[in-house]
């Protein structure tokens, strides 16, 4: 049964919402900061040879954590991860490049050892650090967008339909995105076709065999937080901060 608490929508009162948000921070961090700097072929029984780009081990657990936050606690807080999540990738893209661009001590040898690894693993185009944070922004804006109003039109029916559907438009989203951005004119368009099909596809595969996970992970919150979210309400304005939305308690 689920009735309706007055007074609920205080975010002051949750008390997972702000490690979930540092989660996500951190899976993006590592996703944009450690995984672009490798690309990675395993071989798979009757496919063959797969080559992918080690960061997308990282980046669909971050799709995971968006799901998991706007089923629970709605579009707007799950708003304002997206926004810290893309206030620490700037931040860190900018730090990087500071420091890369720092001069190296002529006492120390080990600084000129370092130094080129240093740009090799961190030194991203600004066509790649760009579409990173464009395709991230958009995508996971379009995620929880998605994954807010099926939970309206399956009346909080069907979890499963929501995570997957919601993945196949975000993760689209930003693969369609940032693939164009940081790669057209560099590679083939040919090229560019089949990794972001084969991203999107990797990506949404993730995100499905997850769904036990998301599954009992939900509705662990749910019970903790005595908390279910419903959208009916909430201003879907990317560029405002508001805690709206209709929490209502979980029984």
């Amino acid at each position: 049964m689920i009735a309706r608490v007055k007074g609920l929508p205080e975010r002051r009162g949750f008390r997972y919402y702000d490690l979930l948000v540092g989660g996500m921070v951190g899976v993006l961090l590592c996703s944009n900061l450690i995984g672009p700097a490798k690309v990675c072929t395993i071989s798979v029984p009757l496919i063959g040879a797969l080559t992918f780009g080690a960061g997308n081990l990282f980046f669909p657990i971050s799709y995971i954590f968006d799901d998991v936050l706007t089923e629970v606690y709605g579009y707007a807080r799950a708003r304002r991860a997206t926004w810290a999540g893309f206030g620490a990738l700037v931040f860190a893209s900018l730090m990087t490049q500071a420091i890369i661009r720092m001069p190296v001590s002529p006492v120390e040898p080990f600084d000129a050892k370092l130094q080129p690894a240093l740009e090799i693993v961190f030194g991203s185009t600004w066509r790649i650090a760009l579409a990173s944070l464009v395709g991230f922004w958009v995508g996971d804006f379009a995620n929880a967008f998605v994954m807010a109003k099926m939970k309206l039109w399956t009346r909080g029916r069907w979890l499963w339909t929501r995570t997957i559907g919601s993945t196949v438009v975000g993760e689209g989203v930003d693969s369609l995105t940032f693939y164009p951005i940081a790669f057209l004119g560099i590679w083939t368009g040919q090229t560019i076709v089949k990794v972001i099909m084969f991203n999107w596809v990797m990506k949404v595969l993730v995100e499905t065999v997850a769904t036990p996970l998301t599954y009992a992970v939900v509705g662990w919150l749910k019970r903790r937080e005595n908390a279910d979210t419903y959208d009916t309400h909430t201003d879907f304005n990317p560029f405002t901060l508001r805690d709206d939305g209709e929490v209502r308690a979980y029984r």
